[in-house]
């Protein structure tokens, strides 16, 4: 097991180049399953969770060819529709399978996902959906074992946005019967990455980006070509970053219009931020000031942006409240950031973070993805010593060689085997 170590206290300066979106690219993936033939991914980011997936669809009959970043798949011999439980327990995004499985085959068992470390996800949205266009469903020893004669449109309206029952719904609806409605969709740049995708397949769909989504379905599918958008949760950390150390970096090939939230947000706190074409450049202030945030779903601030921003919370002037709308167990990570000195205070789904001189470096353990981001985001900045983070193999499921790149930017950081 792994664990990062860091020096803190270096400010941050140069060019960082984003990563492929985890989010958009296990999505595509599983959308080949859609038709057989050769597909063509760019862009795909070399993650824990794509290795996951890609070893569950190899157990279904699909064939893989890596270059670089670009990844060729082949859905032609596809021969079972099975995910079994040791592979999807890792990963809750493998539920996206059963959407193309049945649109495809007919038929999907996937194993119900296991829990999750920062509150439920209920794949409850998804199968009332999927029921609703004539899917015959019951569970069988901890499996969705699914079947469907023909799926056919439906109107559906989601209690909740929910980004993967959008996601799997909208793969399900391009083969169905019909005109397939989906009200209160998710309206993340990751769904609508997925609809250029299917459309690029021969799908009918119109509305993504908004909270209403329109699917004719067709009879045929193609392979497709598809680019997967850049990481803009990777951005946000790099920015996060930058404002932290008072550093000066150049965030290549994001999405500026993804990240409007963030932005707003960290111009608030005291950095700069310049737009360019192709990114972003972020100055951090020499005096950082608090303010509060609330997690809500696209377009609003990302929850998966919240522990890193509480990080430069914790060295902000002034007292700062961090709401978590989305997930009810998002703090877990502050035990650990009370340990190199924090002062958060928590009362239900309400932070009150009162921000402090300086951080002290402390050996300290992730609990998630985020968290993993947000305790070594402290220790760049923490002093009197090493910060070591341990258990960061939550860290490789989302985040592609995070410690070269903080390197490459000045930190004195590094991988240590344990």
């Amino acid at each position: 097991m792994d664990k990062i170590i860091i020096k803190g206290g270096k400010s941050l300066h140069g060019t960082v180049r984003l990563s492929g979106a985890k989010n958009a690219a296990l999505p595509a993936i599983a959308a080949s399953i859609l038709t057989g033939g050769a597909h063509q991914l760019q862009g795909i980011p070399k993650l824990k969770d794509i290795q996951t997936i890609k070893l569950i669809m190899s157990k279904l009959g699909v064939s893989f060819q890596e270059q670089g970043t670009d990844l060729a798949i082949n859905t032609d011999d596809i021969n079972e529709y099975e995910a079994s439980y040791d592979l999807v327990r890792t990963m809750r995004a493998s539920i996206l399978l059963l959407g193309p499985l049945l649109a495809r085959l007919g038929r999907a068992k996937i194993s119900m996902p296991g829990g999750c470390a920062i509150g439920a996800r209920p794949v409850n949205l998804h199968l009332k959906a999927l029921a609703m266009m004539g899917v015959d469903m019951h569970l069988d020893h901890g499996y969705i074992n699914a079947q469907t004669k023909r799926l056919k449109g439906a109107d559906i309206f989601f209690d909740i946005p929910t980004v993967t029952g959008t996601e799997n719904i909208m793969m399900a609806a391009v083969k169905a019967d019909g005109r397939t409605v989906l009200k209160n969709a998710a309206r993340e740049p990751e769904i609508g990455n997925l609809a250029d995708m299917l459309r690029n397949m021969g799908a009918q769909i119109q509305g993504d980006g908004s909270d209403t989504i329109i699917i004719e379905g067709v009879n045929d599918l193609y392979p497709a070509r598809q680019s997967i958008i850049p990481d803009r949760i990777e951005a946000g950390t790099f920015m996060i970053a930058s404002a932290m150390t008072r550093g000066d970096i150049m965030i290549e090939g994001c999405r500026p219009d993804h990240l409007s939230a963030v932005i707003e947000k960290l111009k608030a706190v005291g950095a700069k931020i310049n737009i360019f074409d192709h990114g972003l450049v972020i100055k951090g202030p020499d005096r950082l000031h608090s303010v509060d945030i609330k997690t809500m779903p696209f377009p609003g601030f990302p929850t998966d942006l919240q522990a890193q921003f509480m990080a430069l919370m914790c060295i902000a002037d002034g007292s700062s409240i961090i709401k978590e709308t989305i997930f009810e167990n998002r703090f877990i990570h502050v035990s650990e950031l009370k340990r190199m000195g924090a002062d958060i205070a928590i009362n239900g789904n309400q932070a009150l973070v009162r921000g402090q001189d300086r951080l002290l470096a402390a050996p300290v353990m992730a609990t998630d993805l985020r968290a993993s981001a947000s305790l070594i985001l402290a220790g760049l900045v923490a002093v009197d010593g090493r910060t070591e983070v341990s258990r960061i193999y939550h860290l490789d499921r989302g985040y592609e060689a995070l410690e070269e790149k903080f390197r490459a930017l000045g930190a004195d950081i590094r991988r240590e085997k344990v």
